[in-house]
């Protein structure tokens, strides 16, 4: 990511004023991070949640375990647009603990279907394509509603996903809504899967990523939103360190009661 920001004596893309006030003086223990594709979402929530040794709720791995038990199902995807929530927890989704992915890394959960751990395959191309038709459906966002409210009371989280602060957790003590330029999003989609940063690939991820956030900011279910009591976040401009650092500074300052 860009670091042009050095030397900055604060981060002027926090609008610092939307911080919610609400409960009792405490850190935050239920963190919700939301924002388009490819504005690093993931790997933010991820680094926050192993400075504050709360677990990392990534609730595009649980959309992603629905459209890959249904391809694995073989249920055409004409017919996914019919599922009722009851189908949908028949897939046997489950999020169990498991130990951090690396040292000095965040608890985090395990995504299991019907006991099986699809592991890398819920990152593959066929996955990846369709996981927006599946999110969109009605029945699998009523289905992982209360998988995700159960697990956050539990154990608190740093979630991250599209509605989080909007639907799934509507209460958590920190919003953040991450933003960034196409541009910017392409050039760190391309890096993260280690692909050339060409201008050819730039013009055909920006433009994925761009299609992607109006199906998503136009879907009648659970529209990608920010929540008007959310940290917007533009992170064109900024490092990597310091965006985390900039949630981290929000999440332990204690909410005014």
């Amino acid at each position: 990511m860009k670091g042009d920001a050095a030397g900055r004596d604060a981060y002027p893309h926090a609008d610092l004023g939307a911080v919610p006030a609400r409960g009792p003086r405490r850190p935050a223990r239920i963190i919700a991070i939301d924002g388009p594709a490819g504005s690093g979402k993931s790997t933010t929530a991820r680094a926050v949640a192993a400075e504050l040794q709360l677990p990392h709720l990534d609730s595009g791995s649980l959309y992603r375990a629905v459209t890959w038990a249904l391809l694995q199902g073989g249920v055409p995807e004409a017919e996914w647009a019919n599922l009722d929530p009851e189908e949908v927890r028949a897939l046997g989704l489950r999020l169990d603990p498991a130990s951090p992915q690396e040292p000095g890394g965040p608890p985090r959960f395990r995504v299991e279907v019907d006991g099986r751990d699809p592991g890398e395959a819920l990152r593959s191309v066929r996955v990846t394509q369709r996981v927006s038709t599946a999110a969109a459906i009605p029945a699998v966002r009523t289905a992982l509603l209360q998988l995700q409210r159960d697990t956050a009371r539990r154990t608190g989280v740093v979630a991250d996903g599209r509605d989080m602060g909007t639907v799934v957790f509507p209460d958590a003590d920190l919003k953040i809504f991450l933003v960034a330029d196409p541009e910017e999003r392409a050039r760190r989609r391309l890096l993260q899967e280690g692909r050339e940063v060409s201008p050819i690939n730039l013009a055909r991820e920006r433009a994925l990523l761009e299609a992607r956030d109006r199906r998503d900011s136009g879907r009648e279910t659970a529209p990608l939103v920010q929540a008007t009591d959310a940290v917007r976040l533009d992170t064109t401009g900024m490092d990597f360190r310091e965006q985390v650092e900039e949630i981290l500074r929000l999440a332990r300052t204690p909410l005014d009661p």
